[in-house]
């Protein structure tokens, strides 16, 4: 009969082996499915928990769900891509009409720094990233496709203001797409520790 310290120890190496095994699924090769409220719930908690220099929540989430994805895909990503690329091929333009349909729930990130005489700009934007890859983890952890994306629109002014961003001060730190496996994602080559990590 295990202890509770064995229990802790062996929820720790099934955390380690998730961390070394888990693979994103990317948006293209996803369906939507359906993601629940107390996942999403769960999802977004895991999220804000991450490095945050001064605790000064430099960051915000917006929940991008439902009839709003067909919204923000027709309204601002087809739009904006239609006006700067008026000859493109049929098939390109459906996509950029569909792009946030390809999941149930895309969650926006988006980097806000705020002024503060000790902690830098950069610090609070690798804080937005920590939030990217902790909800693209707990969404993972679930057994949900999920993928960390950002793509053209993600640099767009409209996009950002859609969201409720402030150009010139915040930035889209990314989207993360989820939704319903439908297939098993091949292992990519990962660098070899000896190539990238030195010891002093």
């Amino acid at each position: 009969m295990l202890s509770s310290f064995d229990h802790k120890r062996k929820g720790k190496q099934l955390f380690i082996d998730f961390l070394k095994q888990r693979r994103s699924i990317t948006a293209k090769k996803m369906a939507p499915g359906k993601v629940t409220k107390k996942h999403l719930q769960k999802i977004l908690e895991a999220g804000l928990r991450v490095p945050d220099h001064g605790a000064l929540k430099p960051w915000r989430l917006v929940v991008i769900t439902g009839a709003k994805r067909k919204l923000i895909d027709e309204d601002v990503i087809f739009s904006e891509f239609k006006n700067k690329n008026p000859d493109a091929s049929a098939e390109i333009r459906l996509i950029e009409k569909s792009r946030l349909q390809r999941a149930d729930v895309v969650i926006a990130v988006i980097s806000s720094p705020v002024e503060h005489k000790k902690i830098t700009n950069w610090e609070m934007q690798l804080s937005a990233g920590a939030v990217c890859t902790t909800l693209l983890y707990a969404a993972q952890s679930l057994d949900y496709a999920a993928q960390w994306l950002t793509e053209w629109y993600a640099y767009n002014e409209k996009m950002l203001k859609t969201l409720g961003g402030a150009p010139g001060k915040d930035q889209i730190a990314g989207f993360i797409y989820i939704g319903e496996k439908v297939t098993i994602p091949i292992e990519r080559t990962r660098p070899e520790l000896e190539t990238i990590v030195s010891y002093l």
